[in-house]
């Protein structure tokens, strides 16, 4: 790979560490929360509120878009805080689900009375982060993940406990605290699939922190091993997408499954070798 392909993949190889290292994190309590398609609820809310703006005349990637989203995501962030102590009667992830849908549902209705309503959908769903060139964009990224990651490192007691031992806080403590943690992670959802689009954020989120999950217990381990597979996965990926002018997302996304059904398989040869307890 000569000098100057390097120079072109230099900032979109940047922008998908920075993804790695917030949506790792967030992965591991996603995860442990048991919410898996929280993310894309979220995501699919926040694509809805940039067709909503782009309906009434704004930039895709404009700053009202971005509001827009923003506004649709923190209003989903307050309804999933609320519905977490009806889990006793129905399941969380049964109330994300339906979200999912009818934000899909309305954004299809909303796009149906806009122009070009099929190529806004696709390029919701999966941008083509190769094509982010500007380090200014990496850098906006960095500045709001980084002020995210501040705020849960300060209070990472908190979020531990509302996801590991939510028991042990009261009922106003515990809906405080989801409140933030899906306040924040609406942040980093509406910002992310302005640049990555649906289901690659939706990879980044879950499948790094699936793959640590199957290799490591603790939670700095989880992060080490998620970080260090997205790591390499985003190069394969980029590499691949690079070399024979493949869609980047749609690249990056397989390039993630791949390496999913790799460490699945070590984790079953391992099991299969290890000696049964007596």
């Amino acid at each position: 790979m000569d000098e100057r392909a390097l120079a072109f993949l230099v900032v979109p190889f940047a922008v998908t560490l920075i993804l790695s290292g917030i949506h790792v994190y967030l992965g591991l309590h996603v995860l442990s929360r048991g919410i898996i398609f929280v993310d894309l609820a979220l995501a699919q809310v926040a694509a809805l509120g940039t067709t909503v703006a782009f309906l009434f005349g704004h930039e895709v990637e404009g700053a009202a878009a971005y509001a827009y989203a923003l506004a649709f995501t923190l209003a989903g962030a307050v309804l999933f805080s609320a519905t977490r102590r009806l889990a006793t009667r129905v399941p969380q992830e049964a109330l994300i689900g339906i979200v999912y849908v009818v934000a899909s549902a309305a954004m299809i209705l909303a796009v149906d009375r806009a122009p070009h309503g099929a190529e806004h959908i696709k390029a919701l769903l999966v941008r083509d982060i190769l094509w982010v060139q500007d380090w200014a964009v990496a850098a906006k990224l960095a500045a709001i993940y980084a002020g995210v990651g501040a705020f849960h490192w300060v209070f990472r007691r908190r979020f531990l406990d509302a996801t590991f031992r939510p028991e042990g806080l009261g009922r106003r403590a515990l809906f405080l605290w989801d409140l933030l943690f899906y306040a924040t992670f609406g942040v980093v959802v509406t910002s992310s699939v302005q640049v990555a689009g649906v289901l690659l954020v939706f990879s980044y989120l879950m499948i790094p922190s699936v793959m640590a999950a199957l290799l490591a217990q603790s939670v700095g381990a989880r992060l080490a091993i998620g970080w260090a597979a997205a790591f390499l996965a985003s190069v394969a990926g980029l590499g691949a997408s690079f070399r024979w002018d493949l869609p980047t997302g749609a690249t990056l996304i397989v390039t993630f499954g791949a390496a999913l059904v790799l460490v699945g398989g070590i984790r079953v040869a391992v099991t299969l070798r290890s000696p049964r307890p007596t």
